[in-house]
């Protein structure tokens, strides 16, 4: 029987250290240099993500940079395409602070005009090129662009927007033969323009803006994060050099799109770190992942937890068992799928992180400790929260509270000039993410919104988002912890869970939107019965809801928040509602007493 979250969680302990040691001892030098580039890089230095690139590109322009499909492109090649890039980008009027619009899938066309955006001292807005309408004008309103860079590939999501509001000079992007009609084309305008590097880029400083990348969505409007170019340089020192470590000869395979920040930041830092290379992969496929990885001889690749979770979803092929790859660098990889992940597919290494877009410091698990997300050098604190109100306990000081070893907290971090909030182009938005006077008068930490548990060593675990957990009788439940449980249900192939107010109650109770597996039938005795052997009573869902599909944001985040707000209103709710009657009787269908019988104490459970 596979084992729950609540059987895995594990303290990391001294021993765990001294163990992992030894396999670590060639690796030493370039976590040195890791270690000195995360301490010693300041944010008034001229130091730069173009800087970096352009001086990779003048050490080995002969080394292959990118591959895409049956295209590869050596660090020399790309050099001298995003300086063209830059080239006409200045003609149209971007310099320091201008802002760069980019929509476009992943190809390396997306890439390099990324490139050549920070080159400038230009801000990459990276667009979701998911988007469409109000959302997508949302956000490029946010970018107030002075370029609009749209690939071919994306002339609906352009046709979407309003007529008259796209900011900045729309430049097409060719996709093969397909142009984007009504506007000049990239590539045709590069053809004779300079190769040379723009020497702004020698004046770039770590504390600029090197990219804007939007937050998924889940909830409410996207918000624009800065990454500034000192968090990009802090990534390629502390996850790339610290935790990925790749050597030269090395290929790391991304196929989560570039809007996200495990590929323009994780996967492109650790990439450059080495001088290695960067195998872009159109879109994830959980069916050709494992062909693409062996085609691009990849020797490591880039994944969010949901991406695991597919791959051992899928009937074995045999292309994992002929890949090279012996590192993987992501976050989310959870506590119960660890094991069966690196020995079905034969991973050595899992440099699991934790980070946000917008949080100043990460987590990297540097040591290879099984079910971690690793340690992090700058200052930290898990503390006390209200799972009502959803923020910081503070004492009868005005003070937080930091928890013991082990147990679950809210995670901050600590604001300095090391570790600076770059926050989002909302001031206010900024402002509601710090924490003021925290634990003395004057100090400033970031809430990340993240609960972690605290394993010990400076070591975390993530347990769950701070808007998905809810209480029930008295107890915290995990959504995530619950997820996990019921998606080891054979009958089920993927779930959600939140909480959902009733009536005359405290708290929240438990509800699931379940889609169940191919050709299975909801067997309500069946599911109660596994869940109540795998998770403790309050956490055990009263209300179950049969969905067609789990609607999720393009990197596989679920949306929850109309599940949530339709809860179990059989006005808004069309799909099959089931309620747990009790133990003996299981899952039952949904009748209009339920919620004054469990508000009256007749569910027992």
């Amino acid at each position: 029987m596979e084992t729950s979250e609540r059987d895995v969680v594990r303290r990391v302990r001294f021993t765990d250290v001294i163990r992992s040691l030894p396999k670590l001892a060639p690796d030493m030098p370039k976590m040195a240099r890791g270690a000195l580039g995360l301490a010693t890089t300041r944010s008034g230095s001229k130091a730069s993500l173009g800087r970096v690139f352009q001086d990779a590109a003048a050490k080995h322009p002969e080394r292959p940079f990118l591959r895409f499909g049956d295209t590869e492109i050596t660090y020399g090649e790309a050099n001298a395409r995003v300086n063209r890039y830059a080239d006409v980008f200045a003609e149209h009027g971007v310099g320091h602070g201008s802002v760069v619009g980019v929509l476009a899938s992943n190809r390396p066309e997306t890439m390099l005009v990324a490139l050549a955006a920070v080159k400038l001292g230009a801000v990459a807005g990276m667009l979701n090129y998911n988007q469409r309408g109000d959302v997508l004008n949302h956000s490029q309103k946010l970018l107030d662009s002075t370029v609009f860079v749209v690939g071919s590939e994306c002339r609906e999501a352009l046709d979407s927007l309003p007529d008259g509001e796209v900011k900045g000079k729309v430049i097409g992007l060719a996709n093969q033969a397909d142009r984007l009609s009504g506007h000049q084309d990239l590539d045709e305008l590069a053809a004779d323009a300079s190769e040379a590097n723009p020497p702004q880029c020698a004046e770039i400083t770590a504390n600029q803006t090197a990219f804007y990348i939007f937050t998924s969505g889940t909830t409410g409007m996207p918000k624009a994060s800065a990454m500034s170019h000192l968090r990009w340089l802090k990534s390629m020192t502390g996850l790339g050099g610290l935790g990925v470590r790749l050597r030269t000869d090395d290929t790391l395979y991304c196929c989560l799109p570039l809007y996200h920040n495990n590929a323009l930041t994780v996967s492109l830092s650790s990439v450059l770190a080495a001088g290695a290379t960067l195998a872009l992969g159109k879109s994830f496929s959980a069916t050709r992942f494992w062909d693409d990885v062996v085609r691009t001889r990849s020797t490591a690749f880039c994944y969010i937890g949901e991406l695991c979770r597919y791959l051992l979803n899928q009937p074995v092929r045999e292309a994992e068992k002929q890949h090279q790859v012996r590192v993987v660098v992501g976050n989310g990889l959870r506590p119960e799928l660890w094991g069966e992940f690196t020995e079905r597919f034969g991973i050595e290494r899992i440099a699991e992180f934790y980070g946000a877009s917008e949080c100043n410091v990460a987590f990297v698990n540097a040591l290879n400790i099984d079910r971690t997300a690793g340690m992090c050098p700058l200052p930290f604190a898990i503390v006390e929260y209200d799972p009502v109100t959803e923020e910081p306990a503070r004492d009868a000081k005005g003070k937080l509270r930091k928890v013991s070893t082990g147990d679950v907290g809210l995670l901050v971090t600590k604001v300095t000039n090391r570790a600076p909030f770059d926050g989002y182009t909302d001031a206010e938005a900024t402002e509601r993410k710090l924490l003021r006077d925290a634990f003395k008068s004057g100090d400033c930490w970031f809430n990340t919104g993240d609960l972690v548990r605290k394993q010990g060593f400076n070591h975390v675990s993530f347990a769950d988002r701070l808007g998905d957990t809810f209480r029930w009788k008295g107890e915290n439940v995990a959504t995530t912890e619950v997820e996990a449980a019921i998606a080891e249900h054979p009958d089920v192939e993927q779930a959600v869970v939140y909480g959902v107010p009733v009536p005359g109650t405290d708290g929240k109770a438990g509800m699931a939107a379940i889609k169940l597996a191919d050709g299975a039938r909801f067997d309500g005795a069946a599911l109660a019965k596994h869940l109540l052997e795998h998770l403790p009573g309050y956490a055990v869902p009263l209300f179950v809801r049969l969905i067609d599909e789990v609607e999720q944001t393009s990197t596989f985040k679920s949306r929850k928040v109309d599940l949530r707000d339709q809860g179990y209103d059989t006005a808004q709710v069309s799909d099959p509602l089931y309620v747990l009657a009790g133990p003996g009787d299981g899952y039952v269908p949904f009748y209009d007493e339920y919620p004054a019988q469990v508000a009256g104490g007749e569910v027992r459970v």
